[in-house]
């Protein structure tokens, strides 16, 4: 039997590129989730503060505010919510859940759509709280890389 879906079943997704933004959703809402865009990292948060998500999923690279820095202040907001961060530069910048807060990392590429399917599933249906967030020098190291 399968588990039911932790509520709010409600999806965030914050990226600059407009584009990403209507095609990730469009896949998110087939599969019946409900889902809000942002297209920058203090809109997003905006709209983090005014509702309740089940999971956040934001770009990295993003003008003032980058992904790690807005997986903080997210998690200073509620430590527990579960949040997948997409980059085209996973591998170049070393990006990995220890170093960026994020429960999952994605890759942008042509694989994308169904890790994030897969991973949305599997963050929707996790009964447990996540692990701690990275270690502050390991976000800090992401950060500096990213500017």
């Amino acid at each position: 039997m399968k588990n039911p879906p932790i509520l709010p079943s409600k999806i965030l997704l914050i990226d600059d590129n407009r584009d990403g933004l209507l095609v990730r959703r469009s896949l998110l809402e087939e599969l019946g989730y409900r889902v809000e865009i942002a297209d920058n990292s203090e809109e997003g948060l905006k709209l983090f503060e005014a509702d309740s998500f089940g999971i956040v999923v934001a770009d990295y690279k993003m003008p003032r505010i980058n992904g790690v820095e807005l997986i903080q202040r997210i998690r200073r907001v509620n430590p527990n919510i579960r949040v997948i961060l997409l980059s085209g530069f996973v591998d170049p910048l070393g990006l990995t859940e220890e170093n960026t807060g994020a429960d999952i990392v994605i890759a942008k590429s042509s694989h994308e759509p169904a890790h994030l399917v897969r991973s949305v599933k599997r963050l929707m249906t996790r009964a447990t709280p996540r692990k701690p967030p990275a270690a502050q020098s390991g976000a800090a190291r992401v950060r500096a890389k990213g500017r």
